[in-house]
């Protein structure tokens, strides 16, 4: 596989060729950001235990995520919510060739407009799933494209936290990827917002390497909380069996 595991940092394919997993293919040559281990993790590892009917992805970039549920489930509306204008494109795209394509369909609005307008019409998601924007460093990049995917700038964890309590169905779930350092004060920003957190799991590259991601399940209900970790690869592209049982419906290699 083309993707970089060990710096866990970037996550993404800097190729413009498409990437082709076993049931859907993701064009990638018009987007900012491409298909990276984070939203693979996330949509690989996103629960669907409770067969949700409707789901929300926010931040679609190629529509990854979006196909790999519509990959897993029955869910009769797959939604997603896009602001850039060529990463939509993309999404949209992508949907239209895969074998989903009736039940996808995306949005080209920022997630503040489109909740407001969402919660406005009283509609609900049973699951809604992000891998958000999350650096919040100071400096920016000089395209435009890339700081809406990647700077909290376009779209900050409150906001995302605030608009998914807004439209998540009372006994929906909410499932995020984040930074590990962010893990702690984005657990709480959620509970302030009556989401509780129900089940986490800490990634890591490497067996030596530091835990660098947070992948989290909320809910509106407590519940008792269920903590995994996760390892990535044992040796150089030689993945674990935890990685390799999570990714295999999706990966050729796995």
């Amino acid at each position: 596989m083309n993707i970089e595991l060990y710096n866990f940092q970037e996550l993404e394919i800097i190729s413009k060729k498409p990437f082709i997993f076993k049931e859907f293919t993701i064009h990638q040559d018009k987007t900012a950001m491409k298909v990276g281990t984070d939203g693979v993790l996330l949509g690989a590892w996103c629960s669907l235990e409770n067969f949700p009917n409707t789901i929300l992805d926010i931040g679609s970039g190629t529509g990854v995520i979006s196909l790999m549920l519509a990959q897993r489930s029955d869910a009769i509306l797959i939604d997603a919510v896009e602001v850039d204008d060529y990463a939509y494109e993309q999404s949209v795209e992508n949907f239209e060739i895969s074998d989903w394509g009736d039940r996808l369909y995306c949005y080209n609005s920022t997630f503040q407009e489109f909740y407001k307008q969402i919660a406005e019409e009283e509609q609900t998601y049973d699951l809604i799933v992000s891998n958000p924007p999350f650096y919040s460093d100071d400096f920016q990049t000089e395209s435009d494209a890339r700081n809406k995917a990647r700077f909290t700038s376009s779209l900050s964890f409150n906001e995302l936290i605030i608009g998914v309590s807004n439209i998540l169905s009372q006994n929906g779930t909410f499932t995020t990827i984040i930074p590990f350092k962010e893990e702690s004060s984005f657990i709480s920003l959620a509970d302030r917002n009556n989401l509780l957190l129900n089940k986490i799991c800490r990634v890591r590259g490497n067996n030596t390497s530091e835990i660098k991601r947070s992948l989290l399940t909320f809910s509106f209900h407590k519940k008792e909380i269920t903590i995994d970790s996760l390892i990535i690869e044992n040796s150089r592209h030689q993945y674990t069996d935890d990685y390799i049982k999570l990714t295999k419906d999706f990966y050729f290699k796995m």
